[in-house]
């Protein structure tokens, strides 16, 4: 399969399951969101465990992707903007994934795979705050990543709610970093 069509095929499969959800995923509408003739993803992608795969690599290579923009900025800045991108340009992306995680409860497979590129992620945010100094740079780094997790979480789930903005993203990170700074200089 050409990589622009496996590709292609793939960002429908995730829009299809954030529009859609999972029980929504099926090839008919994959091929209607790609825009394409009925009975070309079921060609390249013969099972719904083959289009959840696609799904998943894709969210894999973006994620690799996105640790490359995890340079430059100090963690809070990018973590804040991180989340504003994935709670609105990016939200597709951001329920696919959630979509995913709950399909892994009973697919290991499939939280394994996320996880691969969850750790990616960590393993970069770790190494950004061991640079500026902090002592426990991977535990601080999975404390922030549960703190962005839970946000993006609230952002996507309660539309009802109000909905902070970057600024204030960014001073919820501030505020485990210097709660975890001054754990540290206690111990």
């Amino acid at each position: 399969m050409g990589t622009d069509r496996r590709t292609h095929i793939a960002d429908a499969v995730i829009e299809t399951l954030a529009r859609a959800g999972s029980r929504g995923l099926t090839h008919r509408t994959v091929d209607d969101v790609a825009g394409l003739p009925r009975g070309s993803t079921s060609y390249y992608l013969r099972t719904r465990a083959a289009l959840v795969a696609a799904a998943v690599d894709r969210l894999a290579e973006l994620d690799a992707t996105a640790v490359h923009a995890l340079t430059g900025e100090r963690p809070a800045e990018k973590l804040a903007r991180v989340l504003d991108q994935l709670r609105s340009s990016d939200s597709d992306r951001s329920l696919a994934r959630y979509e995913l995680a709950l399909e892994a409860v009973r697919r290991p497979e499939i939280g394994a795979a996320l996880e691969a590129g969850r750790r990616q992620i960590r393993h970069a945010l770790a190494d950004q705050l061991a640079d500026e100094g902090a002592a426990d740079a991977d535990d601080l780094a999975g404390d922030l990543m549960a703190l962005f997790d839970g946000l993006l979480f609230r952002e996507l789930t309660a539309p009802a709610a109000r909905h902070p903005g970057r600024e204030e993203f960014r001073r919820a990170f501030d505020r485990m970093l210097a709660n975890s700074a001054r754990r540290v200089a206690r111990s």
